[in-house]
């Protein structure tokens, strides 16, 4: 299991570095390449709810079977893609596969290790997770040093196609079967989440058409808006969303969200800024996340065991603050900062991500009763997953907002791309404060639990 969402993690950030060869092999723009990692997000962010549903009907083998095969088959379109919307299509299998496995993994692992060594278990989950995501910049620079953009998704494709042949005899049926009926009108409903986000995504561009925006964001908005009603009038709900009544379970949320922000923006935003700002190539831009992605990755099995021992108010509390140093630190020096000091400051802010993400997501399970855990990992995961989505795109509108906006005033091109590298770090300083707020909200998570 670890192995496999290792693999998809990176295929989710990996990408990004290969747009410019994309672009130019395609024959696309930047906003129309851009579909590969927004697409993919999307997608995600609707297969998520559909998890708890799949666990319950279908044995985890053969739903993790299923997922690997997914995936493979999307990877193996990519790869063979003749065209850019071919290899859309392919990129949206391997998003459903993703979306499944991120909140199931983390349901299995939650529902067969005992309450007191869940923060351990999960480290391990986060350091999987959150290195993954930091690795894939570094990866994919090394891999498109060395072979075409292809290459990058072969190395995926021999990773999972070996994966399943092992999971054909290692993995087993560990989770309780409890069959229900599926509701295909949440499902639809749940859609919504793309129209909301496509809304977001489009904010900024030229030409937009206003009318055709407000008419998909206020549908959209409805769909989510009835399809939080059906959860809680309907029998058989798609998601128990009747765990959002426990406040730590929602605190767990907002810190999870608020750490994988700033984990997602710094390995998109800070590879840009080593390009854009201080020219260096996109092998360097890549490798030059490795620090913080060893951090993350050596941090994640301690920081789990430390939740355990010392409490998650604590360990959290100190994420926060290393996420808000880095972040505060950024937006009073501003964007004029050398490639070492800002290696150093990324390995800060993803540091602390090993001190929320996953205590985060284990303290929130651990609000709630066990047959509930799927469900709860499931709403943490979208919730995640859209908050990240929306995180890049913030970011990525504001710095060609404020850069179009600067450079039309009369100002040079590189003051103007410091200029806005400097509003997101502002940006996102501020978001993070929220996150530290939230951290000193925290109860202790043995007082209570939903019924």
């Amino acid at each position: 299991m670890l192995l496999g969402s290792f693999t998809m993690s990176i295929s989710q950030s990996s990408i990004s570095t290969a747009y410019p060869t994309l672009m130019q092999f395609f024959g696309i723009d930047a906003s129309t390449v851009q579909w590969l990692t927004t697409g993919f997000m999307l997608i995600m962010c609707v297969m998520m709810p559909v998890s708890p549903w799949l666990l319950n009907n279908i044995k985890f083998k053969q739903l993790f079977l299923m997922i690997l095969a997914i995936f493979d088959i999307g990877t193996l379109i990519v790869v063979i893609a003749p065209n850019f919307g071919i290899m859309m299509l392919g990129r949206a299998m391997e998003a459903v596969a993703v979306g499944i496995l991120f909140p199931s993994y983390q349901s299995v692992l939650l529902y067969i290790t005992p309450e007191e060594k869940r923060g351990s278990t999960m480290g391990y989950a986060g350091l999987i997770m959150g290195s993954a995501l930091a690795c894939g910049p570094i990866l994919s620079a090394i891999v498109l040093h060395f072979s075409a953009w292809r290459g990058l998704f072969i190395v995926f494709m021999i990773i999972i196609s070996a994966l399943f042949v092992i999971s054909l005899f290692a993995i087993k049926d560990v989770m309780p079967q409890k069959e229900s009926h599926l509701d295909i009108t949440s499902v639809i409903m749940s859609f919504g989440l793309i129209g909301i986000l496509y809304v977001v995504n489009m904010i900024g561009k030229a030409n937009i058409d206003f009318t055709l925006a407000i008419v998909i964001l206020l549908v959209s908005i409805l769909m989510i808006v009835v399809f939080v009603i059906r959860q809680f009038t309907i029998k058989q709900p798609l998601l128990q969303l009747r765990v959002l009544k426990n406040f730590n379970y929602d605190l767990s949320i907002g810190l999870t969200g608020a750490s994988y922000i700033a984990l997602i923006v710094v390995t998109v935003i800070f590879p840009l800024y080593y390009q854009n700002v201080l020219g260096v190539s996109k092998t360097i831009s890549g490798l030059a996340l490795a620090p913080g992605a060893i951090l993350l990755s050596l941090l994640n099995p301690i920081t789990g065991k430390l939740a355990d021992k010392i409490g998650f108010k604590l360990v959290m509390l100190i994420g926060m603050t290393m996420i808000l140093v880095g972040w505060g630190t950024l937006s009073i020096v501003g964007a004029s900062i050398s490639l070492v000091p800002m290696m150093i400051l990324a390995a800060l802010i993803e540091g602390g991500n090993a001190f929320v993400m996953m205590p985060a997501v284990t303290m929130g399970a651990n609000s709630l009763p066990k047959d509930l855990i799927s469900d709860g990992t499931a709403v943490v995961s979208t919730f995640r997953q859209i908050l990240g989505s929306t995180g890049v795109l913030v970011a990525t509108l504001i710095l060609s907002n404020v850069m179009t906006d600067n450079v039309s005033r009369g100002m040079s091109h590189s003051l103007a791309q410091q200029s806005g590298y400097h509003v997101v770090f502002i940006t996102f300083f501020v978001i993070e404060i929220i996150g530290l707020v939230m951290a000193l909200m925290l109860k202790n998570t043995k007082q209570t639990k939903i019924k």
